[in-house]
């Protein structure tokens, strides 16, 4: 998948994917490009933003604890998630999803999220 924006509200989000991350999720990671851009309204939970997308994939090397700044698609619930710190599943302060996420990219610097609330309108598309 080629390089992707976020934008939440009016901030706008770089995004990368790792090379250690290239193999987690490649199917997910096909059918997120191939939705591309899809936006909505996002829901807040703890330190992490979700929103709809229009993907539906299985798991592919899911996980519930992930690294700060994370972008994943949660299965269960057709959501791309944004984690930048502890969500109310956390044990200490390691972002934590509330069921197994496929890890699809890293934002390098998630710090402008921290100010973000719930029903944000949340936009991803190719940079």
């Amino acid at each position: 998948m080629a390089a992707l924006s976020i934008t939440v509200t009016d901030e706008e989000v770089e995004i990368t994917l790792d090379a250690d991350w290239t193999d987690d999720a490649p199917e997910t990671r096909a059918a997120l490009a191939e939705a591309l851009p899809v936006a909505g309204e996002a829901a807040r939970w703890g330190d992490e933003l979700y929103v709809s997308v229009p993907v539906a994939t299985a798991a592919e090397n899911a996980r519930t604890v992930v690294d700060v700044g994370t972008v994943a698609y949660w299965p269960a619930g057709e959501k791309l998630c944004l984690f930048w710190g502890p969500t109310p599943a956390s044990e200490g302060d390691e972002p934590r999803a509330a069921a197994p996420v496929n890890v699809v990219a890293r934002v390098d610097d998630a710090s402008a999220l921290a100010a973000v609330e719930g029903g944000a309108r949340v936009r991803v598309e190719r940079a």
